[in-house]
């Protein structure tokens, strides 16, 4: 493994902040690196016939298989902390991934962000997904599925600020942040930046 392997996976329903959770993480822990898993999904869907696609991308067992061997390659060779903002709702399909990878030895630290129902709707909506959309239609089986100690451990974010968020988690994987010199308008536009830049269209 790398001289530093460590895998932080931040988990939670749509709107609870994964996406600019791990870019503020990646920002502020050198040598550390994000991986998006939802990107093998939407290679599945461009690269598959149409009649052997599944509603959910992570209903099919190659999105499973792959991210957990690209997972287990960089954390042999990469010296560093990779980041990973991916919501997995399914026991099974965690231990496929997370529970194999720490069986081969990659430390992975897990991090469920959850909300009230009410603030994931709201977030949501500030980001242009209204109660219809598919994300919201997934927050009762989100909420209902991460409660579950799998998914521990849980970050009860509703009164809490994204930097907030940032040290419960450095505190707890005892991994240091450099000091964040921006100011509050800066920060606020690279956050928007990074919430626009990961919107599906």
């Amino acid at each position: 493994m790398g001289l530093n392997d460590l895998i932080l996976w931040i988990n939670g329903a749509f709107g609870s902040g994964k996406t600019t959770t791990a870019n503020e993480l990646h920002r502020r822990i050198p040598h550390s690196f994000i991986y998006d898993p939802e990107n093998i999904g939407y290679f599945i869907r461009k690269n598959a016939p149409k009649s052997m696609q599944k509603d959910d991308f992570q209903d099919h067992e190659l999105w499973r298989s792959f991210n957990y061997s690209m997972l287990l390659s960089i954390a042999k060779d990469y010296s560093g902390t990779v980041i990973v903002p991916m919501t997995i709702v399914d026991e099974q399909y965690f231990d496929e991934i997370v529970t194999r990878l720490r069986t081969e030895g990659v430390e992975v630290k897990h991090y469920t962000l959850a909300a009230s129902r009410d603030t994931l709707l709201k977030r949501l909506k500030r980001r242009g997904d209204g109660s219809g959309s598919w994300p919201a239609k997934q927050i009762d089986r989100c909420i209902a599925s991460l409660s579950k100690e799998t998914f521990a451990k849980q970050i009860e974010t509703d009164q809490l600020t994204i930097d907030d968020t940032l040290e419960i988690i450095s505190a707890d994987a005892n991994i240091p942040l450099r000091p964040d010199h921006r100011g509050i308008v800066k920060k606020k536009l690279d956050r928007l930046a990074t919430t626009i830049k990961h919107i599906r269209f």
